[in-house]
């Protein structure tokens, strides 16, 4: 074989399989339904990503039905979706919670003939029905307010036979954006898990 057709065939060969991988399928599904259940945590959204240990408390936690739309006409390795999320939040803090948020969901995984897995970063809008009151960290943080930035950021599993049905880890953010909003350097984590159904 010709040094120039070897040459060519590995330029070729990523963007032929790439495109390969995202050929158009009819009946993808576009939407997705998640319920989860999570509990608050005290420590920092940074801590809690590096998994150094992360706590969570029994006094506060919030249950979360989400909505998502894949904004994607095909599905692809980055997806864009659009997602609405209603939240009830019990115990130091009972307030309801309506967050709005793009999300960014990567899916392309070398181990995908095993385990189906998707990672998800979000950023939106989050808006409690009264100020949550753990949300201010230390003598220095004395406020909240309603409206903040919420992010998140999510795990999903599920088996290639059924990959409509899915094991979900997330991390609730809420917080002020170091001051951004109304001057609040506060925030919240809850980290959760729950099902999620596309269709």
């Amino acid at each position: 074989m010709s040094p120039r057709i070897l040459l060519a065939g590995l330029i070729l060969a990523p963007a032929l399989t790439a495109h390969g991988a995202e050929t158009p399928d009819e009946e993808s599904p576009r939407h997705r339904v998640t319920a989860y259940y999570a509990h608050y945590s005290p420590d920092r959204m940074l801590e809690i990503l590096q998994l150094k240990n992360p706590q969570v408390s029994g006094h506060s936690q919030l249950a979360a039905l989400a909505w998502s739309y894949r904004l994607n006409e095909q599905p692809r390795a980055l997806s864009w979706e659009l997602e609405g999320q209603v939240v009830q939040h019990f115990g130091r803090q009972d307030h309801q919670e309506f967050n709005v948020l793009l999300n960014a969901r990567w899916s392309r995984f070398p181990w995908h003939e095993f385990v189906d897995t998707s990672a998800v970063l979000g950023w939106g809008q989050s808006f409690a029905t009264s100020v949550p009151p753990l949300e201010p960290r230390s003598d220095r943080d004395e406020r909240s307010t309603r409206l903040l930035n919420y992010l998140l950021v999510e795990l999903d599993f599920a088996p290639p036979s059924r990959p409509e049905w899915g094991l979900v880890l997330r991390l609730h953010h809420r917080s002020g954006v170091f001051g951004a909003y109304n001057g609040v350097n506060g925030g919240s984590n809850f980290i959760g898990v729950g099902i999620r159904h596309q269709f």
